[in-house]
């Protein structure tokens, strides 16, 4: 008896994780109109028909706490900015999350970045955007494992569209922005849908094929 109990517990408590975890991804049967509306700006599949230039800094001015009315218009812009992958990973929902700093910054340096996401609908059957192949491109200062480039990161631009990620601002007043997270807003690049590296040779910026 005490194991079946045990097991249906299990059980119950394996279904509540499920459901939490699709609810915070806008695709639970409890998704509010919020993460509802999060889950189809990640999930966009088209280029913004123009990208304006912005700022690293400006993202920290975007809104917050706003109805979702006033923040999605913004959602609708396209944007291009431009410096250098200190940091990136594979994120658990599938995305590359790229860490992008004015500066190019030496392993383990903590500077304030914007976050961009690579979601799966862009690098799947595009080799030139796989992880190891776009960690190789970027150079970046850490990420997948310690790596000594010989070399320092790569200046990079990346277009796409602006999103709110309002559940990570570290704005929020319950989210201090403590010395170790250095991120600028939970406004954010997502999904990327352009890259483009530093040529050295060129002096000039050159796309990265999907």
């Amino acid at each position: 008896m005490t194991l079946r109990i045990a097991a249906g517990l299990s059980l119950a408590l394996g279904v509540a994780a499920l459901l939490g975890f699709l609810t915070l991804l806008g695709t639970g049967p409890f998704a509010g109109p919020g993460p509802r509306h999060m889950r189809d700006m990640k999930d966009r599949r088209e280029p913004p028909p123009v990208v304006r230039p912005a700022t690293l800094a400006s993202f920290d001015s975007l809104p917050y706490l706003r109805p979702l009315a006033e923040y999605a218009a913004l959602e609708r812009r396209g944007v291009v900015i431009e410096g250098y992958i200190q940091h990136m990973l594979r994120a658990p929902d599938g995305d590359t999350h790229l860490e992008v700093t004015g500066a190019a910054g030496e392993p383990g340096s903590q500077t304030r970045y914007v976050t961009a996401e690579i979601t799966p609908q862009w690098y799947r059957g595009a080799p030139a955007w796989s992880f190891e192949r776009l960690r190789q491109a970027f150079r970046p200062a850490s990420g997948g494992g310690a790596t000594w480039w010989g070399a320092p990161p790569r200046r990079v631009r990346l277009s796409g569209w602006l999103m709110n990620d309002y559940v990570f601002d570290p704005r929020l007043p319950n989210h201090r922005r403590l010395p170790y997270i250095q991120r600028q807003s939970g406004w954010e690049l997502h999904p990327v849908t352009k890259i483009e590296v530093w040529d050295e040779a060129e002096s000039a910026f050159a796309e990265v094929p999907r």
